[in-house]
């Protein structure tokens, strides 16, 4: 028996156009599973992930507004903007204010820390907010509505009143 035969079947049982047909399909399969599309996740990776809280450390500095204790709330519920797209809805669990500070040395050569003037006259805070949300954990870090969040990350919160933009400084799940 020979390997093709006259109608181009494979031992007179597959057709060779059929095997090409399988062999495309199977490809096509691998390709969609495990390959990473535009989002830098494959399938595979977007099914594995599991559903955590997360917290995400996020850092403001040089907030101009003239109160800002009354502004910004624990407990508060915001939106978060990821590159400019809304990515979800994050609370607020802590928030730390202060005012920058300017360095001076002393006579005897140490440190003294004061606050800076010019941001006191101009109303300026530095924050440091910690935001909490469910979000996919994969094996490649956090995804915020399809956006990953690393350190160093550009993030936004919208309040009702408010609209401020910080980075993300430490992401724990």
């Amino acid at each position: 028996m020979a390997i093709l035969d006259r109608q181009g079947r494979l031992f007179g049982k597959l057709s060779i156009l059929d095997i090409g047909a399988i062999a495309t399909i199977l490809i096509v399969l691998i390709g969609l599973l495990l390959v990473p599309g535009n989002s830098g996740n494959s399938i595979a990776q977007m099914l594995s992930a599991e559903n955590k809280t997360v917290q995400v450390d996020m850092n403001v500095r040089g907030l101009s507004a003239t109160d800002p204790r009354n502004l910004i709330k624990v407990g508060d519920k915001v939106n978060i903007i990821i590159r400019n797209q809304p990515r979800g809805e994050v609370t607020i669990k802590k928030v730390d204010i202060s005012t920058p500070k300017v360095v001076a040395a002393k006579a005897d050569g140490t440190a003294v820390f004061f606050d800076d003037p010019r941001a006191v006259s101009t109303s300026q805070s530095d924050l440091a907010l910690t935001l909490e949300a469910t979000a996919r954990v994969t094996n490649d870090g956090v995804v915020f509505g399809n956006e990953k969040v690393k350190v160093g990350t550009s993030i936004d919160i919208e309040g009702s009143k408010y609209l401020i933009r910080g980075s993300a400084m430490a992401v724990r799940y």
